[in-house]
């Protein structure tokens, strides 16, 4: 009975965080059911991976942004115009991918650098920082795509990003082992990372789950990794859009919580004022998230263009708004000061299962887009509640 006591009370402690896992397995059952299994097939999880690959990318730069109390509209046409710009140097000028990717992110970078002391220095409010930079690159990509309409790519290496997977070392059984090897090591990981975090709070003295309800967790969090391990290596395995996903989760997962400057961004999240007191320079903060926005924008940029092999004039329409929805389903408060950007992964996908699964039962487009503003406004709505609760 205490047991169940304590379970409840954890959820509800942390229904935050819990409560998009909740929702993303309920979409999942619900999808399988309506679909006989289609839904959950090898082929159908691993395209709607890819497919989310460049909305969790902007998704985890759209929750730092957020963080801080602002807001990115320039993003999508930014990744869309970066996109065409890689695919004019790999195609016109002839450079090769390993001078395009970087030049194409250092671009991003200075795009993103120059938004932020736009906001923090000149005091520009972001909404109209960024929306001006939303028309001003929705123009230059279709000054930069207006002969052809659209660049196609032929670079073998560019397009893999998008739609190769990564190398098979030996198939058993049908499935792909190096896949199976980096779940295992994933798993490994996750429990390492779980059991020293624990030991932590304990030497501190915080409260922490029984060990009953931490192994639990600790039991379905890696049969959940497995099972979607297994599911990915019974097709071709690993995407690289995975990969990448993955290696960006990890990266920005321990700057925002293991480094100086990550709790810095969630001080100036919570009370900006108050940070500002306490010796931490606010503009500096801005700069480098704004920084890291540009980056991942130009990162998505490169996803889609790699994923479509061309550049095309409709390029990063709407993708600032569907950052936003899985920022916001992820668990990003509009408040400032919350949020963590696996929660944005979680969000994407989330978002991406339901317009995978809804395009599977053939629902149409118009009500696709009222189920999707649908679920937004309840994310929003959960997140308005849980802070009055606490309050």
């Amino acid at each position: 009975m205490n047991f169940f006591k304590e379970a409840k009370a954890l959820v509800k402690t942390n229904i935050r965080d819990y409560g998009m896992y909740i929702a993303l397995f309920v979409i999942l059952l619900t999808f399988t059911s309506l679909t006989n299994g289609l839904f959950m097939s090898s082929r159908n999880i691993s395209n709607l991976l890819d497919s989310a690959g460049y909305i969790a990318v902007l998704a985890v730069g759209m929750t730092l942004v957020i963080v801080i109390r602002h807001i990115d509209l320039s993003v999508g046409f930014l990744a869309g115009f970066l996109g065409a710009i890689s695919a004019i140097f790999l195609t016109q000028l002839g450079l090769s991918v390993w001078i395009t990717i970087p030049v194409i992110l250092l671009f991003g970078i200075v795009i993103g650098i120059v938004n932020g002391v736009l906001v923090a220095r000149v005091g520009i409010p972001a909404f109209v920082v960024t929306l001006a930079g939303m028309l001003i690159f929705r123009g230059a990509l279709l000054q930069v795509t207006e002969k052809s309409g659209t660049i196609i790519i032929k670079n073998e290496q560019f397009n893999a990003i998008g739609n190769g997977f990564i190398p098979s070392i030996l198939q058993i059984n049908g499935l792909h082992l190096l896949t199976l090897l980096v779940g295992i090591a994933g798993i490994l990981l996750y429990i390492y990372s779980e059991i020293s975090q624990r030991r932590n709070k304990l030497s501190y003295g915080f409260e922490v789950p029984s060990i009953g309800i931490f192994s639990i967790k600790l039991v379905v969090i890696s049969a959940i990794i497995g099972y979607i391990t297994w599911i990915l290596a019974g097709y071709n395995g690993l995407s690289w859009t995975v990969v990448i996903m993955i290696v960006i989760v990890i990266i920005y997962h321990f700057f925002t919580t293991k480094t100086i400057i990550g709790r810095h961004i969630y001080a100036v999240g919570s009370n900006p004022e108050a940070a500002h007191l306490s010796g931490i320079n606010v503009q500096r903060i801005t700069y480098i998230v704004f920084g890291s926005m540009g980056m991942l924008a130009a990162l998505s940029g490169i996803l889609f263009t790699s994923r479509l092999q061309s550049a095309t004039t409709t390029a990063g329409t709407l993708f600032e708004l569907d950052a936003i929805a899985a920022a916001y389903v992820g668990g990003v408060s509009s408040a400032g000061g919350v949020g963590k950007v696996t929660g944005a992964i979680i969000g994407a996908v989330v978002m991406a299962s339901l317009s995978n699964g809804m395009n599977l039962l053939g629902i149409g487009i118009s009500y696709q887009y009222m189920i999707r503003g649908g679920v937004l406004a309840v994310a929003v709505i959960f997140d308005v509640l849980t802070r009055k609760q606490r309050a």
